[in-house]
């Protein structure tokens, strides 16, 4: 095959590109953002990315930046266990400290920064597409990792629909030895009686702690204009009287790099592909929080479509099997994640015990 070009460079547009790095496979990497633009958010690796992820980098670069969590601990809003569970390898990190370890297995002249893509249409098979509106982007194949809400994909698929779930999210890092002290490498998980709203805590570090919040947002409003200060006054209204943890994590906490996740997901996915166009993560298929699929499904896009590609075969059999072999999955991840949005609505004492915050295929 020739060079491709891989559009946007989050955990999926990376872990492609290290992919067709590591198999000698001509691309370039473009991202609209600036390489500082990173928000204090952060992800859970189930055991199967962490295989996937030590076939691109150093596995050691990674523990070193995050924690592996050693139980599931369920409690209502003051603290008092529901359920345990124990995890079988689960690993958190921030995504600040991942894009970071990706990007070293990128060559500094093979990513392009501030750049924007448009796409014109198509020409004897093949995308017409201009970077940073008047430079025409040559490439034999196009890979779009531009987001759950793809540009690509949206000027392609017109007709899709992408609807919002009852759910958004805060989420931050706190840096704080001394509150990081009180907590195990646990994934603590607080849910209030009425169910619509969590609070959860994971330990990334001695000195950082993950958090976020989870809220229906039919009960619950936070102000659109996003400000430190607007969010701040959301959690302390919100979660001020629970657990006293909880209220020591939001007291102390910056509000500078939260980040406000507001959900959506297609009510139908699209194909994975489009003429010399394929999408790979969340351009692909947009997975809902509750899953913790998101990273590990980007990854084995990734790994799936490279491994086709080194075959030379032709490229619309190359991306139906990349969709044939991937689809299976996401639609089981889309499944549960639907299910777990469900519960999460649920009163707490019609939830069912037991129940992991993570889809298993």
């Amino acid at each position: 095959m020739g060079k491709a070009a891989i559009i946007g460079a989050g955990v999926s547009g990376l872990s492609m590109a290290n992919y067709l790095e590591k198999n000698n496979i001509d691309y370039h990497l473009y991202e609209r953002r600036t390489p500082n633009d990173l928000k204090g958010h952060g992800f859970i690796l189930p055991k199967e990315g962490i295989e996937f992820l030590s076939e691109i980098i150093n596995i050691d670069d990674l523990y070193a930046k995050g924690s592996f969590l050693k139980k599931y601990i369920h409690y209502n809003q003051s603290g008092d266990i529901i359920s345990e569970k124990e995890l079988d390898n689960v690993f958190v990190v921030s995504r600040s400290a991942l894009i970071e370890i990706l990007a070293k297995g990128v060559p500094a002249d093979k990513i392009s920064y501030n750049s924007t893509v448009a796409l014109n249409g198509f020409n004897n098979g093949k995308a017409e597409i201009t970077l940073d509106g008047n430079q025409a982007l040559d490439a034999d194949i196009v890979i779009a990792s531009d987001g759950s809400r793809s540009r690509l994909r949206r000027t392609i698929f017109q007709d899709e629909t992408m609807k919002a779930v009852l759910e958004n999210e805060v989420v931050n890092i706190i840096e704080n030895e001394a509150l990081a002290s009180e907590i195990e490498s646990n994934f603590l998980k607080f849910h209030h009686e009425d169910g619509g709203l969590t609070f959860g805590v994971l330990k990334l570090s001695s000195s950082k702690i993950l958090w976020y919040c989870q809220f229906d947002i039919t009960k619950y409003f936070i102000n659109e204009d996003y400000t430190p200060d607007c969010i701040r006054q959301f959690m302390l209204d919100t979660f001020g009287d629970w657990n006293p943890l909880i209220s020591s994590i939001i007291e102390g906490s910056s509000y500078d790099n939260a980040h406000i996740w507001r959900v959506y997901e297609l009510e139908k996915l699209n194909p994975f592909h489009h003429q010399n166009i394929v999408f790979i993560g969340d351009a692909a298929h947009p997975l809902i929080p509750f899953t913790s699929q998101g990273v590990t499904s980007a990854l084995k896009d990734s790994f799936t479509l490279t491994n086709l590609l080194t075959k030379q075969n032709d490229l619309e059999e190359t991306f139906r099997q990349y969709e044939e072999e991937r689809r299976p999955e996401i639609d089981i991840h889309i499944a549960n994640g639907r299910a777990l949005l469900e519960q999460f609505l649920l009163p707490l004492h019609e939830q069912p015990k037991n129940t992991l915050p993570i889809s298993y295929k």
